[in-house]
């Protein structure tokens, strides 16, 4: 009786575990900047293309793989993206070619994918279908546990044993859990619902003004969560405070520390108010204004001061939340997953265009600026520069304020527990 209990509750261990183990990668570009540098011998220009591939392979694989994981299944899927997540750590570390660089980068985006998405498929699966909103949000909260390890603990690993050894052994991570989740988890027969078709879904989608709108905004104020938090923080900070990897590493942590409880506060205040249009546009603009401040007064903050002010980013970056929730009340309901993919690719293509655009205006700002054979940036570049993360995050939330207007009728009841971005 107690192993029926708890088979369930293993299922979706595993998965979990790979999708907390994701962020690790998904974060790890920001550790290894200057090594880069050295190593590839290029500029902030190459290396915001490095790390918008992730994000471009993440996006990318949205809808396709919500279409593997029902044919093959998330025992399958999962395992091969964990093993495809493995063997690009080991591409990277074992080839100088900037061009394999590049492959390795794009390949874990691809593999990341499943760390959610599978996530979600198992908890379908083994699980009453009361309980996975709840457990949606739960998957979500415990994958950042993987976030806050991607900051200090692997700086620290990165300076003891280099970043070559340290990636070595996050493929081996890969590798067991994949071989792990092969051997023991397992899928279960669930009754088939009939999908709608792809083609005429998007169709609709892609018609839907609205919610374009609602992607739109998305897609321009995830910056201070997928640019700067995910890779730009920690050299920004290692440049104006002149701190080490390990510490900068420790202060940008503190986002997905307020991520933690971030989902469950924005959700409860724009239930209790019936205002998910209005807290998403305040929380855009007060992400906007912290931001900004953070980087104008930077040289007068003390570490407390900063940490404090990341973790109300952190909080605040949880919009994301209302957003799906928005999103999926305004499409009919055989499209709301859909429409969730369909968010998050837009929302993770974001993250490619805010890398891309910080690196080539870096170089655009400071194109001569060596120490030796490493390219170095000054805190003007900087500075310049990330501040269109809080100028996109404004335009951003005016956008969100239109598309409810655009709304003719009154937002009604939304889910109590949102489905929450990974």
């Amino acid at each position: 009786m107690v192993v029926s209990r708890m088979l369930p509750w293993s299922m979706w261990f595993f998965p979990l575990s790979f999708f907390a183990f994701q962020f690790i990668l998904r974060l790890f570009p920001g550790l290894v900047m200057p090594e880069f540098f050295e190593r590839y011998h290029i500029g902030a220009t190459e290396f915001g293309i490095f790390a918008s591939l992730y994000y471009l392979g993440y996006a990318g694989m949205q809808i396709p793989m919500a279409f593997l994981l029902d044919k093959f299944g998330p025992r399958n899927i999962i395992t091969c993206s964990a093993l495809l997540c493995g063997l690009s750590c080991y591409i990277l570390v074992s080839n100088d070619s900037w061009g394999a660089a590049l492959l390795s980068r794009f390949l874990v985006g691809v593999g990341s994918v499943a760390g959610f998405l599978g996530t979600s498929k198992v908890i379908s699966m083994w699980f009453p279908k009361a309980r996975y909103a709840r457990l949606v949000g739960l998957t979500f909260s415990f994958g950042l546990l993987g976030a806050l390890y991607g900051g200090r603990p692997v700086s620290l690993m990165i300076t003891q044993m280099g970043w070559e050894k340290a990636l070595t052994m996050l493929g081996c991570v890969a590798v067991g859990l994949g071989s792990i989740i092969f051997l023991f988890v397992r899928d279960k027969t669930t009754a088939q619902v009939k999908p709608a078709p792809l083609v005429s879904s998007l169709k609709f989608l892609l018609t839907n003004k609205p919610l374009l709108i609602l992607a739109f905004a998305n897609f321009l104020m995830v910056g201070a969560l997928e640019g700067f938090a995910d890779v730009w923080g920690v050299p920004y900070l290692m440049t104006a405070q002149h701190l080490s990897k390990v510490n900068a590493a420790s202060i940008v942590s503190f986002v997905f520390i307020g991520m933690l409880f971030g989902g469950p506060i924005l959700a409860f205040f724009a239930e209790k108010f019936k205002a998910h249009y209005q807290i998403t546009v305040l929380a855009g603009l007060m992400m906007s204004i912290l931001l900004a401040s953070f980087i104008f007064f930077n040289a007068h903050l003390n570490i407390f001061l900063m940490s404090l002010m990341m973790f109300t980013i952190g909080i605040l970056c949880c919009y994301q939340v209302l957003v799906f929730a928005i999103g999926t009340n305004i499409v009919p309901m055989p499209l709301m997953g859909l429409t969730v993919a369909f968010l998050n690719c837009i929302n993770m293509l974001g993250g490619s265009f805010f890398h891309t655009f910080i690196g080539r205006f870096m170089d655009f700002m400071d194109p001569t600026h060596f120490t030796g054979n490493v390219k170095i940036y000054s805190i003007d570049a900087y500075t310049y520069t990330l501040l269109l993360i809080p100028g996109a995050s404004v335009v951003g939330a005016l956008m969100v304020w239109y598309s409810m207007k655009k709304q003719q009728q009154i937002l009604p009841d939304l889910p109590p527990h949102p489905l929450p971005l990974p």
